[in-house]
């Protein structure tokens, strides 16, 4: 089969190209793309030749990975379906997680249609839903695994570090559990799109200090603190700002700067989350989440272009020439 990718062809360069997909098994669906939305962080960092593997970033002794189809998450049309995939059918909104591509560095990519994908790895749509809030199901999850993963109780102080995409799920995540939140950042118009709810905060850190804004907001002490940014000296320098037994979740890159002083979460008893990747049960908690309005993405999205315009689109991530969050490719 031939489909259209979004294809990194070299450090910082993406292009629509024309590639070769595998024929569908009986376990897997063929999906015609209507949206993809672009994970910034963990794309960018792989456009840039940061990585070789999804946590594990590239040694100077490893390859290039190019060319490659990043990204992992979009939504689409259910054209065909294997003999063992059941729970979809043709004509089905569904969203879709990683597919399969020939020809790339790694045999599987996101922002490729149509979409042959593992019948394991698709989520009916529910009705009413609009198909874009979903775009993102999986960058969705990773907020909603980072505000879920530990204990929070009703008005608990939450730290959580970074106004990107996932921050601001997080965010969503612990306000819906009924903790107060401070969102720690440094783009005032990020900031700025959290909903704040009584006793929450949104800090801008180029003109606060963290650690004192902290104290002051919650001198009884922080329940949580949530890196979204992957920054260890700012996660340790918290650790004097929370309580006993209190915890730690993480879900930044850290590259080869991912090394905390666990002597240091000893003094107050602290427990260390990791959270990584997608499971079927947390996808379904998520999706639900969102069909009920328990979170929100469309106001996160600051850009949208065609998919024919995908090299500006990776190109305005990795610049940062203006303002951008949630970047979605309309292939319709």
């Amino acid at each position: 089969m031939r489909a259209r990718a979004a294809v990194a062809i070299e450090p910082r360069r993406v292009e629509l190209r024309e590639i070769d997909v595998p024929e569908p098994t009986d376990d897997e669906a063929v999906v015609r793309v209507t949206h993809s939305w672009i994970s910034n962080g963990t794309e960018g960092s792989f456009v840039r030749g940061e990585r070789i593997a999804g946590d594990t970033p590239r040694a100077a002794t490893d390859p290039l990975p190019f060319p490659h189809v990043p990204g992992y998450q979009k939504v689409g049309v259910v054209e065909r379906c294997g003999a063992n995939v059941r729970h979809v059918q043709p004509g089905d909104a569904v969203f879709a997680t990683v597919s399969n591509v020939s020809g790339m560095f790694y045999p599987f990519g996101g922002h490729v249609s149509p979409a042959v994908t593992h019948g394991g790895q698709l989520w009916k749509l529910p009705d009413g839903l609009d198909p874009v809030a979903a775009s993102g199901l999986v960058l969705t999850q990773v907020g909603y695994n980072v505000g879920t993963c530990a204990p929070v109780g009703e008005g608990d102080a939450a730290v959580v570090i970074g106004d990107g995409m996932v921050g601001h799920w997080s965010a969503q995540t612990l306000q819906q559990r009924g903790a107060r939140v401070m969102m720690l950042g440094k783009h005032d118009e990020r900031l700025a799109l959290l909903a704040l709810m009584p006793g929450d905060r949104a800090v801008n850190v180029t003109r606060e200090v963290p650690v004192d804004a902290v104290r002051a907001w919650a001198p009884e002490g922080v329940a949580l603190v949530a890196d979204t940014v992957g920054t260890v000296p700012l996660v340790e320098a918290l650790v004097e700002t929370m309580r006993h037994f209190g915890h730690i979740a993480s879900a930044g890159f850290y590259g080869h700067e991912g090394r905390i002083d666990i002597q240091k979460l000893r003094n107050r008893e602290l427990s260390l989350h990791a959270p990584a990747g997608w499971s079927q049960e947390r996808m379904d908690a998520t999706l639900e989440w969102l069909a009920r309005g328990a979170l929100a993405t469309l106001h996160l999205i600051t850009h949208r272009f065609p998919i024919e315009r995908v090299g500006e689109a990776f190109d305005l991530i990795l610049t940062r020439r203006e303002h951008v969050l949630g970047v979605v490719l309309d292939w319709e």
